[in-house]
């Protein structure tokens, strides 16, 4: 009785029909930076800010992510995908 034959992988050529890791990496910040310049990131903190026994104070705060962070990520996310459409020998 002879068994099934294994499995091949046909090659098309390199890079064909995948994206490579760097461009799938850049285009995700470019995509979250997009985002927060677009419409802003906003996160909320809280902080105790006295606590005597059981009773316990706490101040809620809310923050932006400045429009800045998006710039470095889209920035950033446009050179990774640079980086990984280069042709290597």
């Amino acid at each position: 009785m002879v068994g099934p034959e294994p499995l091949r992988f046909v090659s098309r050529g390199p890079y064909i029909g995948r994206m490579r890791p760097l461009s799938f990496v850049g285009l995700a910040l470019v995509a979250a930076g997009a985002f927060v310049l677009v419409r802003g990131l906003s996160f909320t903190s809280q902080k105790s800010v006295l606590k005597v026994g059981d009773f316990q104070a706490s101040v809620e705060e809310h923050r932006t992510v400045p429009p800045w962070v998006g710039g470095l990520l889209v920035a950033g996310g446009i050179l990774l995908i640079a980086g990984g459409s280069r042709r290597r020998p």
